[in-house]
Parts: C-alpha cells; sequence; structure tokens
C-alpha cells in the first residue's frame, strides 16, 4: 500500500526542537531542490498494493539511496548517520527533526530492489536535465534527418567494469568452498536419521589437508595444482551422490537457499569437470562464485588486472554527464555498441552528436559507415597503411579528441576512487545493477551542482562589474 505524501515543507518551515534553522547554502539542501521528487512518485506508487501497511516514501527511499552511494556508509551506519542530522533528514523528506531511526536498516535491501536500473537511467536522465518522453512522441526509428537539425554535440564513449567485492577465485578454492557446502548439507540432511543409520563419510579432514597442502605452497607447479584439483573433483563427487540419497529419504531437508546454492555446486563441478578432462581453462558461462552465479569474468588486459570479475559497463559522456548505454554481466565489445550510444543521443537530445571520441576499438568499418552515412565525425586515425604526408590541420584535431576522451576515463577515475564503482558490494544481481546506476546517477548530480555554482558565481561576477562600470559613468 503507498499513500501519496504531501509536498515538502519550505526550508524554513522545517521545526528544529533545540533553535535555529536550516542554511540555504547547505549541499543537502541545494541537491534536494535539483531532484524532482513528484515526478517519480506515481511509477513507484505503482509497485504497490491497495492493501498492507503504508509503504515509505518515495523521497525517503530514493534519498537514502542517494546518501548511501555519495558517502559510502554501510546500510546500518546510513541509518545512524540519518538519525544524527537533521540536513540528511530534510534530505528525505521528514517535516522536523527526530532522534529516532526513520527505517530499519533491512529496509535498503527493498528500497534497492524497488529502484531497478531501468527506472534509475530514467531518474538520472531527467537529473541531467533531459525531459521524458510522452507515449505520443515519436520513437527513435525516425530518419537522421527527418527533423531537419544539424548534427550537435560531441558523444564521448568508452567501457569499463565494475568488479564485485568477491575473493580471487581460483579453480581449486571454488571445489574447496562447494565442498565445505556440501558436507554442511550433508549434516542437516542426516541430522532426522543419526539414530537409525550410520552418518555417511565425507573425509573432511582429509579434504582439508589435501587443500591446505595446495593453498600454502607459495609457487605451486602446475602438475601440483591439477592433482589437487582432481582430488577436490572427486570429494565434491562422492558429496553430490551421498546427498541425491538423503534427498531421497528427507525431500524437504534443505532451505530453500542451499537449494539454490546445491543447484550452482552441481553446475560448477560440470564445469570444473570438463575443464579437467579436456585440460583447458576456459568454459562458457563459467561460475566464479557460488554466492553470486551470475558474476563473471571480464578479461580487460590492463596492467594492474589482467581479468576483473563483475559486470561490463558501456558509457556515454556528454558535457560531462554520463549515461549508461549497455549493462551486462558478459563480456562485450564495446565497439559493436556504438550504433546504440548514437541512437540514445538522439532520444535524449533529438540530435545526432556532430562528434563521437573514443579510442580505437570503436574504429571499425561499419562504425566509420554509419557515422559517414549520418554526418557524424569519429575519432582516431584512418584505416589501413599511414600516408607519407600527415595533414597537419587533421593531425591536430586528433589530438585535441584524444585530450577530450580523456574526460571520461576521469569520470570512471572517480567512481572507483569516491563513489564505490571499484568494489560493488551489493549480493544480488537487479540490486549489483541498482547499485551501479546509483553510483553514476550520484555523479551526475554533483555536475549539476558544480555547474549551477559556477552560473551563480558567473552572474555575480557579471552584476558586481556592470555596477562598478555604472558607477565610473556616473562621475565620467
Amino acid at each position: 500500500m503507498y499513500r501519496k505524501t504531501e509536498e515538502q515543507l519550505p526550508l524554513e518551515n522545517f521545526y528544529l526542537p533545540f533553535g535555529g534553522k536550516l542554511r540555504k547554502d547547505n549541499r543537502w539542501v541545494r541537491m534536494a531542490e535539483i531532484i524532482p521528487w513528484s515526478l517519480f512518485e506515481a511509477q513507484y506508487a505503482a509497485k504497490f498494493a491497495d492493501m498492507g501497511a503504508p509503504a515509505k516514501p518515495v523521497r525517503m527511499a530514493l534519498g537514502a539511496l542517494i546518501i548511501k552511494e555519495k558517502c559510502g556508509y554501510s546500510d546500518e551506519e546510513l541509518v545512524e548517520q540519518i538519525s544524527e542530522n537533521h540536513y540528511l533528514q530534510y534530505f528525505i523528506g521528514l517535516p522536523e527533526y527526530r532522534d529516532e531511526i526513520p527505517f530499519d536498516p533491512s529496509m535498503m535491501v527493498h528500497f534497492r530492489k524497488r529502484f531497478d536500473a531501468k527506472t534509475l537511467q530514467e531518474i538520472n536522465e531527467i537529473i541531467c536535465g533531459i525531459k521524458p518522453k510522452k507515449d505520443d512522441d515519436s520513437g527513435p526509428d525516425e530518419p537522421p534527418d527527418s527533423s531537419g537539425k544539424k548534427n550537435k554535440g560531441t558523444l564521448i564513449v568508452d567501457a569499463t567494469c565494475a568488479p564485485a567485492d568477491i575473493r580471487y577465485p581460483t579453480d581449486c578454492s571454488l571445489l574447496n568452498e562447494a565442498r565445505e557446502k556440501l558436507e554442511v548439507m550433508i549434516d542437516d540432511l542426516y541430522e532426522p536419521f543419526k539414530d537409525q543409520m550410520t552418518k555417511p563419510r565425507t573425509y573432511r579432514r582429509t579434504a582439508r589437508k589435501d587443500y591446505l597442502n595446495l593453498a600454502k605452497s607459495k609457487k605451486p607447479k602446475p602438475k601440483a595444482i591439477r592433482r589437487a584439483i582432481g582430488k577436490q573433483l572427486r570429494y565434491v563427487a562422492r558429496d553430490l551422490k551421498t546427498i541425491d540419497k538423503l534427498l531421497a529419504m528427507n525431500p524437504d531437508g534443505l532451505s530453500p537457499r542451499q537449494r539454490s546454492e546445491l543447484e550452482v555446486i552441481q553446475t560448477l563441478y560440470e564445469q570444473q569437470k570438463s575443464m579437467y578432462d579436456t585440460k583447458s581453462h576456459r568454459i562458457a558461462d563459467r561460475i566464479v562464485s557460488i554466492s553470486q552465479p551470475h558474476i563473471r569474468p571480464i578479461v580487460r588486459g590492463k596492467v594492474a588486472s589482467d581479468t576483473e570479475f563483475g559486470a561490463k559497463i558501456s558509457v556515454s559522456l556528454v558535457n560531462g554527464y554520463a549515461f549508461i548505454d549497455k549493462l551486462s554481466w558478459d563480456n562485450f565489445h564495446e565497439g559493436i555498441e556504438l550504433k546504440e550510444s548514437i541512437e540514445n543521443f538522439r532520444r535524449r537530445f533529438g540530435v545526432d552528436p556532430k562528434f563521437v571520441i573514443g579510442d580505437k576499438l570503436f574504429r571499425t568499418h561499419d562504425n566509420i559507415k554509419i557515422c559517414k552515412e549520418r554526418g557524424i565525425q569519429l575519432s582516431g586515425p584512418r584505416l589501413g597503411r599511414p600516408p607519407k604526408e600527415t595533414d597537419k590541420k587533421r593531425r591536430r584535431l586528433e589530438r585535441l579528441m584524444e585530450k577530450t576522451r580523456n574526460s571520461v576515463e576521469g569520470k570512471f577515475g572517480e567512481g572507483k576512487r569516491c563513489y564505490q564503482l571499484g568494489r560493488i558490494t551489493a549480493k544480488l544481481k537487479e540490486t549489483s545493477e541498482s547499485v551501479m546506476v546509483l553510483q553514476f546517477l550520484v555523479m551526475n548530480l554533483e555536475r549539476r551542482l558544480r555547474v549551477l555554482l559556477s552560473q551563480f558565481f558567473k552572474v555575480l561576477f557579471f552584476e558586481r562589474k556592470s555596477f562598478a562600470f555604472r558607477f565610473q559613468l556616473a562621475f565620467q
């Protein structure tokens, strides 16, 4: 059930029991004025039924998510910070200061589920000044020249990986973790029959010693690694057979979470057994985490980390504002997604970009053809053999585009250093995607604040300058 909230009280009417008033120039007050909370209320209310306890308002839910990603708090720390800070309470829509927690920390999980990645992307576009598209508007499938508008603006495209908060997965460590979870399942399934039958043997102590012999080795040889993986595979196969027998006797002996983990472990065993038999290290949809089976290895070829484990994100940067064009847990070639990025640019701004700036991966024959048909200038050197005589004007333009592309790399660095984009701590697939989009939403909010502040100083400087000019004219 959802009840529509009243309009937010004016800043002066926010009641403080200890006296005083809120400052208008506070960052949370300015940020609350930027966000059009009422535009999201209808979409948020549609997620609830007509019966039941009233849900938390949309401003409280979305505001709490923004505070968490901006400050990097945990769910428990976030609730404590809100209960201690009157500016944060104003930001989430409370009419007065309350010396108590506004909601339980477990509600944050529900907030992240209610604001899925698609909804947050729509909110992100509205915050960046893009008007929401109506149902009767024409779609992005129009011809490029149907509107009669010329190309305008610069589109910067690139891709990055948002690593998940998991340990570095190795084949042996994954099998050891699977074996330990299977042993717990065997103990739970055997509990009702402990007086009727002998407990099945698991050799858990021997299996643990075999794993530690490899884990404690500083530089294990390939033969030792293969031998340890083979032993763990046999232990896991034995435990899986034991669980099948016990499940036949006690079908309801496992919890829903254990059943889902059992399915993941069975898939993991099949993958590891296939790689062990074929002596390969690659397989489709490879599982690298039992608790988060949706995570995939993303081979990036970077100096710091050749392989990252998380989701890959294709991002467009326009006027300093970042938009996610594609978010996938499977690796993909970002150069193929350029056409979709151009279509998204046209959908958001009504025209095609004048320049598209990206690295060499985007300069393919198909992308060059698409950009030529739309009148777009694509960055990068020409394909084929370099000319004997270089065009100084073209080379100067290419260098300028290369410098402009640094802004999207800086945006990735900002997200990973300041806004936890470098380590996604959410566990579920849908909540992890929501957190990633939230990171870019918060960065765009900060960008919007900086732009408004710079415009304020420009107006202030112009007024002072014009006043001084009029003062001089008066005494001439």
